[in-house]
């Protein structure tokens, strides 16, 4: 029988992560499955305990919990033998946006997330790489953020008591209004270069983030491209906006909105700037980022 192990992060979703634990046990009990479950103990754990099962010789490794537990457990599998294994990713979404889960159509109920980890059908699918100046290598599977959407990363984290789009719609609304001028980025995508004052650029694995705004609703996290939305210098208005558009999906073509494909990415500034990764902070001080396209390079069970 294949061995599991699962990695829950019990602060994910604040706090409901280990409200959940019981009935996660049960289900995947439920399907017979042979697993382990472990808690993480902080930030980078997740890592830690995902390298270390492959090292193990776990067949499948399960991150119960939100986009940076995932991302961790992410990081920690293509940390090993760089990648090259045979070990493949569960998902467990208990987290507060949980929108890689929604990108590789992970079920959000417990009991179907939980089926999918024992019955789903494996899928490859790409990983981006992102690098700069002080930064060791980082993997991301779903999103990474300069900008607007970093500022609300920073935001929400501060927020204990909700998830979902309770947390992340009133955090943008504030953000909104404690942003101050757009910064001077330059962007470089595949031979093509623009440098603009930009309110947010957004470099995209999978459609959505933030629990519910679609900033890249073409992206698919297996198609060997990443997607790249760049909204330029719009007004606190303009922004107001727009919001409606990003959680719909229909802000491609407006007006101060470049989306794009491309394989690699490089986003710079000649002063600071503030960037997310999978729904947590990269940095709050960087000058460059560069992306670059791994595909087919995770199997999920999904």
């Amino acid at each position: 029988m294949k061995r599991t192990k699962v990695i829950l992060n019990p602060t994910a979703g604040r706090g409901y992560g280990a409200r959940s634990e019981a009935e996660i046990r049960r289900h995947l009990t439920d399907q017979q499955l042979d697993f382990d479950l472990v808690h993480t103990k902080g930030r980078g754990h997740a890592i830690e305990l995902a390298s270390a099962a492959v090292n193990d010789g776990y067949d499948q490794v399960v991150a119960a919990g939100g986009d940076g537990t995932f991302n961790e457990v992410v990081n920690g599998l293509m940390s090993s033998a760089n990648g090259d294994h045979s070990c493949a990713m569960g998902v467990i979404p208990v987290g507060s946006g949980s929108d890689f889960a929604f990108s590789v159509k992970v079920s959000p109920d417990l009991e179907q997330a939980c089926h999918q980890v024992a019955n789903g059908s494996s899928r490859r699918i790409d990983i981006g790489r992102v690098t700069g100046p002080g930064l060791e290598p980082r993997y991301f599977d779903n999103t990474v953020g300069v900008g607007f959407d970093a500022i609300v990363t920073y935001e929400a984290l501060k927020v204990k008591w909700v998830r979902g789009m309770a947390l992340y719609l009133p955090v943008v609304m504030k953000s909104i209004f404690l942003y101050g001028d757009s910064p001077v980025l330059t962007v470089s995508y595949d031979g093509q270069e623009m440098t603009l004052a930009a309110r947010m650029v957004t470099v995209a694995n999978g459609p959505r983030e933030g629990g519910g705004f679609l900033i890249a609703p073409d992206a698919v996290p297996d198609d060997a491209m990443l997607d790249l939305c760049i909204v330029g210098n719009l007004s606190k208005m303009g922004m107001l906006g727009v919001i409606p558009h990003f959680m719909k999906g229909t802000h491609v073509g407006r007006d101060q909105i470049t989306v794009a494909q491309a394989r690699q990415i490089s986003i710079s500034a000649s002063k600071p700037f503030m960037a997310h990764m999978d729904g947590e902070m990269l940095g709050t001080e960087l000058s460059r980022l560069d992306f670059e396209l791994l595909p087919q390079k995770l199997l999920v069970k999904c």
